[in-house]
């Protein structure tokens, strides 16, 4: 009784796993923190930076560790250049706080602990989700944002060649 258009339910041999494929590198690989918040300037001029730094072993990223500071503009900007020209959908930054910059409710509004912790983590959040899409890792962009020390807003947009 047996009929040739029933799939074959046998398991497939797999190897046992050893050391190496148990705790080596992962084939890819893409990994972005956002950290260290910093405090610059005094007064109106005031801003938070944070360190961004990428480690990969994706070939299209010509430097596999990258360390850069970045500020919330500078996240905005690669927002706003990834939705002119890509044809992908760039999932939205944390909001801009604009009831924390009112002088009159008194506190450190964007600079309380709390708010930069927030932001912090959604900034990291933002920039993991734009990366980890295949189609936004080969924006020139993204790899300016990522791995130069300051980004060029005058640069010609394009895609990446590897």
């Amino acid at each position: 009784m047996t009929d040739s258009t029933v799939a074959d339910t046998r398991r497939l041999n797999s190897k046992p796993q050893d050391l190496t494929d148990a705790y080596g590198p992962p084939s890819n690989f893409l990994e972005i923190d956002v950290f260290d918040p910093q405090i610059v300037g005094v007064g109106r001029t005031r801003y938070t930076t944070y360190q961004v730094r990428m480690r990969t072993n994706l070939p299209i990223f010509k430097l596999k560790d990258s360390c850069v500071r970045r500020r919330y503009s500078d996240f905005e900007w690669l927002k706003n250049e990834l939705e002119r020209d890509s044809k992908i959908v760039v999932p939205p930054l944390p909001g801009k706080a604009l009831k924390r910059q009112l002088p009159f409710l008194g506190g450190e509004g964007l600079f309380e602990e709390s708010f930069i912790e927030e932001r912090r983590s959604g900034l990291e959040q933002f920039i993991n989700r734009i990366a980890g899409h295949p189609l936004a890792q080969n924006e020139r962009c993204l790899h300016m944002f990522l791995q130069e020390e300051s980004i060029d807003r005058n640069y010609i947009p394009g895609k990446v060649r590897h």
